[in-house]
C-alpha cells in the first residue's frame, strides 16, 4: 500500500503562519510522495461553535482556500470534510471504550486548550473526547504519517496507544501512525506569547493584505530589556528574529541584522521593516492563488466534494475490517 498522510485543522477561521510552519509546509512538500488526506475537522470545531454552527460554513470555505493557496494540489490531495464521513463517528464511539477518563484528563494539549478557551459553562464532553475523535480521523484512513505542530504530539501519542490496544484486543487491522513536526517546532505569537493562537489574537494570517501585515509586524514584541536602539539586544527568544529565521530567505541579511542587534547598532524599527518586506514577499503568491480560487467558489466546492467522496470510500472499507475484527459484523 502506498504510504499515506492524514492531517488537518479545525475550521475556526483563516489559517496563520503558525499553521504554515507547524504542518502546512510539510504537507505541501510531501504531497507527491504520500497519498495525502487533509481533514477539515468541523465536528470537532462544534465544541467551540455549538451555539452558532452556521459560522462553520464560511470557515470550511476559508480553510480550503488557504490549503489551495499554499500549494496543495487538488489533483493529488484529498480535502475532506469530517461531518460528511459518518464512519468517523462510528469509529470514535468504538474507541471510547479503549480510553479512560483519567487518560483524557492528563492530556496536556487538551488541558492547555481548555485553559485558552475558558469555557464558562463547563467543558463540553465533545471537547474532552477530542483526542479520541482525532485518533479515529487518523486511523480510519490508515495514515502512516501525521504532519502536526509540536503542541499536537500528545494527541498523536494518544492515537498510537489506541491503535496498540485495538490491535492487541481484536486483530492487527489499524496502522500505528508517526508524527512529523515542522522545522520550526512552534512559532511565537506577535505578542511574544509561546504560541500563535487565534484565541489570543496574536496571529499573522496567510491572507492578511500588506497594510494589515505591516501593522502586525510593526507592533510585534521584541527584546523587553532593550530600552534604546543603541542598547545591545538579545536575539535568542526575540520573536522578530524567530520570524526572520523562518521566513526571510536572505540568510546573510538575517545574520547581519543579528550581529548589529547584539551590538546595538540597529533599531527595532529597521529590523521589523526588513521582516515586513520578507513576509510580504513570501505571502504575495499565496494571497494571489487564494484570490483566484475565491473567485471560483463552484470549483472549490467540487474539490471538497470529490476529496470527501474518495475519503469516504477508504473509510467504509476500513470500517468493514474493524467490524469484522471486533466480531460485530453480524450479518456479513
Amino acid at each position: 500500500m502506498e504510504k499515506r498522510i492524514l492531517t488537518g485543522d479545525r475550521p475556526t477561521g483563516r489559517l496563520h503562519l503558525g499553521h504554515y510552519v507547524g504542518s502546512l509546509q510539510n504537507r505541501v512538500r510531501l504531497q507527491y510522495e504520500y497519498d495525502t488526506y487533509v481533514l477539515i475537522a468541523d465536528v470537532q470545531a462544534l465544541t467551540d461553535n455549538f451555539e452558532h454552527p452556521e459560522v462553520l460554513r464560511q470557515n470550511v470555505f476559508d480553510v480550503t482556500l488557504d490549503y489551495l493557496a499554499v500549494g496543495l494540489d487538488p489533483e493529488r490531495v484529498k480535502i475532506v470534510v469530517q461531518s460528511m464521513v459518518p464512519e468517523l463517528a462510528e469509529l470514535t464511539i468504538y474507541f471510547m471504550n479503549l480510553v479512560t477518563v483519567a487518560t483524557l484528563e492528563r492530556n496536556p494539549t487538551v488541558k492547555e486548550e481548555i485553559k485558552q478557551r475558558n469555557f464558562k459553562r463547563g467543558v463540553p464532553v465533545g471537547f474532552w473526547s477530542y483526542p479520541i475523535s482525532q485518533a479515529a480521523d487518523i486511523t480510519i484512513f490508515k495514515a502512516h504519517l501525521v504532519p502536526v505542530g509540536e503542541d499536537q504530539l500528545p494527541m498523536i501519542e494518544q492515537a498510537r496507544e489506541i491503535v496498540r490496544r485495538f490491535n492487541a484486543l481484536y486483530d492487527k487491522v489499524l496502522i500505528e501512525p508517526k508524527a512529523m513536526v515542522g522545522e520550526v517546532a512552534r512559532l511565537p505569537g506577535t505578542d511574544g506569547a509561546a504560541k500563535m493562537s487565534k484565541s489570543l489574537n496574536n496571529c499573522i494570517y496567510l491572507s492578511d493584505p500588506p497594510e494589515v501585515l505591516r501593522k502586525c509586524v510593526m507592533s510585534m514584541f521584541t527584546d523587553p530589556t532593550r530600552i534604546h536602539p543603541t542598547d545591545p539586544g538579545h536575539v535568542e527568544g526575540n520573536p522578530v528574529f524567530t520570524y526572520h529565521d523562518s521566513f526571510n530567505p536572505d540568510k546573510a541579511e538575517v545574520e547581519e541584522l543579528k550581529e548589529r542587534y547584539r551590538k546595538g547598532t540597529v533599531g527595532d524599527v529597521e529590523v521589523k521593516q526588513r521582516l515586513f518586506a520578507a513576509l510580504d514577499k513570501f505571502l504575495a503568491p499565496i494571497r494571489q492563488r487564494r484570490a483566484e480560487y475565491e473567485a471560483k467558489p463552484e470549483r472549490v466546492r467540487e474539490i471538497i466534494l470529490e476529496g470527501t467522496r474518495k475519503a469516504r470510500a477508504v473509510a467504509q472499507q476500513t470500517m468493514k475490517e474493524v467490524r469484522t475484527a471486533m466480531k460485530i459484523a453480524y450479518f456479513d
